[in-house]
């Protein structure tokens, strides 16, 4: 059971959670990103919610359903960046563009393989840890919920024995 204060704290937490994940995995690529770092950290953004709301609202929560598609499409991207230099006669992690080269910037962000990996490994790391905390959530509602159903059926018993 959970108040209202936490509910909205919650709430505004979660959007916040979700600007550092993404801070974190670019970093301006004048630093090193963090694609683990940052799906973890928006995992554990969602991981509040479902604390604060329970497993009633999990299934309207679009993330949750949405985060395991993203898993698959984050394996495709992060396998695109490895082996299309391999399917084009270079060595695996291959870098576009090459050194010396041209490259397009989005502010200070350079657009390069580099940053097409991390957002992979974001929506890898950020669908399985979304994943196995709703599955986690899931299971321990069953638990709730069927230690609840056999006190009933136990109280039952009891009224019934002692009506004889």
């Amino acid at each position: 059971m959970t108040t209202e204060l936490v509910r909205l704290v919650a709430r505004i937490l979660l959007m916040p959670t979700f600007m550092v994940a993404f801070g974190v995995m670019i970093k301006g690529y004048a630093d090193v990103g963090d694609g683990f770092s940052a799906g973890v950290i928006a995992a554990l953004g969602v991981a509040l919610q479902i604390m604060a709301f329970g497993t009633k609202d999990l299934n309207r929560m679009a993330i949750v359903r949405l985060a395991p598609r993203g898993t698959f499409l984050g394996l495709f991207i992060a396998l695109l960046t490895v082996f299309v230099p391999a399917i084009r006669g270079q060595a695996l992690f291959t870098h576009w563009p090459p050194p010396g080269e041209e490259v397009i910037h989005f502010g200070t962000l350079e657009l390069i393989t580099a940053v097409a990996f991390d957002v992979g490994v974001f929506l890898v790391v950020f669908g399985f840890g979304v994943g196995v905390i709703s599955s986690i959530a899931r299971a321990q509602a069953r638990l709730v919920s069927a230690r609840e159903r056999a006190q009933r059926l136990v109280d039952q018993g009891a009224k019934t024995g002692r009506a004889r």
